[in-house]
């Protein structure tokens, strides 16, 4: 659509993205702080939820993992590399398909991602009522 046919956003609308922007990233930098704390690199955390909260099953693969994080594949395969070092996921033949690799979380990966997602659940107790406000808002057009 031209810049000339478009509706000019508001100041408050200015205000509302700017408000969800800035809960959104206290979250991510809390997440991000947990992580450090617990151990693991953020982008670690982030891989163990992915390969635990995957529906359906409790493994995925490379190309699988890759997607959720966003990251290309060959990345992937270097941060699979390090979380089998660290005792935190295992790899292993797919039993649907012998020759693709699948992931698990191992006892340990398990352990540190049930402490993490209960600080994470904690946290999105005290600030999911704002992320909320603000969703609604921006659901009506408020943007």
């Amino acid at each position: 659509m031209p810049a000339t046919t478009r509706k000019r956003i508001s100041k408050s609308q200015y205000e509302n993205l700017a408000s969800f922007r800035y809960s959104l990233r206290k979250f991510l930098r809390f997440s991000e702080d947990a992580a450090v704390a617990a151990g693991l690199t953020p982008q670690q955390h982030q891989a163990l939820l992915a390969i635990k909260g995957f529906p359906d099953r409790d493994h995925v693969t490379v190309g699988e993992l890759a997607e959720r994080l966003q990251i290309k594949h060959h990345s992937a395969v270097g941060l699979i590399d390090r979380l089998v070092l660290e005792n935190l996921v295992e790899r292993e033949a797919c039993e649907e398909d012998r020759r693709r690799v699948c992931i698990r979380l191992a006892a340990r990966g398990e352990e540190m991602l049930e402490e993490l997602s209960a600080l994470h659940r904690e946290q999105l107790r005290i600030v999911g009522p704002e992320l909320s406000g603000l969703l609604q808002r921006l659901g009506q057009g408020e943007v």
